[in-house]
């Protein structure tokens, strides 16, 4: 009899490790979200580059080879899933400018062209496939930006100019002019990401003297009111039921919208995807990138559809294109 209680013990003890030693080796398993592979970028492989969607195209201009800096652009149409060029950029070549689309055109400004911090501003018109350059961006000089367009207002703010910066500013396309607003009490910072729910902006990660920002921010240019939402990071006087793996911090990462949920992927070294959802305040984290970590690429959507592409690994520039679907299971067959 003890043996055979010797025996129910020691196979309910392995059966116990088993399946924890299974559920530690598989944590990326249970994670849902499936990346798949898309047509390539048809211009030169490329990090720092910015991006704008019209319709069913997705544009993407400018950026910065290793060797050269870029005056491109290129529009993605993602239902027949390929790639046109358009007309250059009028102004100099730069990366790690910022961008947005108001009222069906394209807004390109800001950056770096390798001496210097760039304010000139151009509008994009792509029904003539022009360019046209626009008043002066209001601050200083800076790349590394963010820009975006919600409620009918667009804004581009942060960045650096030598300096970290927070500010922002509105820019009205009737007027042409630019008019400084309200800014958020959190740090400076270069490397932020925004993206746009329901015409609320929602504005997070960076770095500012080596840290990489904590704290995440829902803008509503109704209003003008910045407010401050639950940090991104795991902290020992936090929550643990909501946070206990939260690792979001990060700097030059990509974002998208899809559904009335925004996502934040990859970054420095980073290739994770953690999906916010409004309602809620809280994030959830998706399958990683399928394809290479990369720093500075860009992510947009088109139609729900959220799209991941270009940057760069140290020296080695990418020109692969992916789209994530975040309700899928992972499979490898599709890239």
């Amino acid at each position: 009899m003890n043996n055979l209680k010797k025996g129910i013990l020691f196979a309910a003890l392995f059966s116990s490790l088993f399946f924890i030693g299974c559920s530690n080796d598989n944590d990326d398993d249970d994670l849902i979200g499936n990346w798949i592979k898309k047509s390539a970028f048809d211009g030169p492989a490329r990090s720092s580059a910015t991006s704008f969607v019209i319709g069913d195209y997705a544009y993407v201009a400018t950026g910065y080879t290793g060797d050269v800096y870029l005056k491109d652009l290129w529009a993605y149409n993602s239902t027949g899933d390929y790639w046109e060029q358009k007309a250059d950029f009028t102004g100099i070549g730069r990366s790690s400018a910022s961008s947005f689309t108001l009222n069906n055109k394209g807004y390109v400004g800001l950056g770096y062209d390798g001496t210097n911090k760039l304010k000139d501003f151009y509008q994009y018109d792509p029904t003539s496939n022009t360019w046209t350059q626009k008043t002066d961006f209001a601050g200083t000089g800076r790349y590394a930006a963010v820009g975006f367009q919600a409620g009918g207002k667009a804004y581009f703010g942060t960045g650096y100019d030598g300096n970290y910066l927070k500010d922002f500013y509105q820019y009205n396309d009737q007027a042409n002019t630019w008019t400084l607003v309200n800014g958020f009490s959190g740090n400076k910072r270069r490397n932020a990401t925004a993206f746009v729910i329901a015409d609320k902006v929602y504005f997070g990660t960076g770095i500012n003297n080596g840290v990489y920002q904590e704290d995440f921010w829902e803008f509503d240019p109704a209003t003008e009111v910045w407010t401050r939402k639950r940090d991104i990071d795991k902290d020992t006087d936090d929550d643990y039921t909501y946070n206990d793996e939260y690792a979001i911090v990060r700097s030059n990462a990509s974002s998208f919208t899809m559904d009335g949920l925004g996502y934040v992927v990859g970054g420095e070294n980073i290739k994770t995807i953690w999906e916010y959802n409004p309602s809620t305040d809280l994030w959830v984290e998706r399958t990683p990138m399928e394809g290479a970590s990369r720093t500075d690429a860009v992510g947009f959507a088109i139609n729900n559809r959220g799209f991941y592409m270009l940057g760069r690994v140290g020296s080695t520039y990418f020109d692969d294109a992916w789209e994530f679907k975040p309700l899928e299971e992972q499979n490898d067959n599709d890239n």
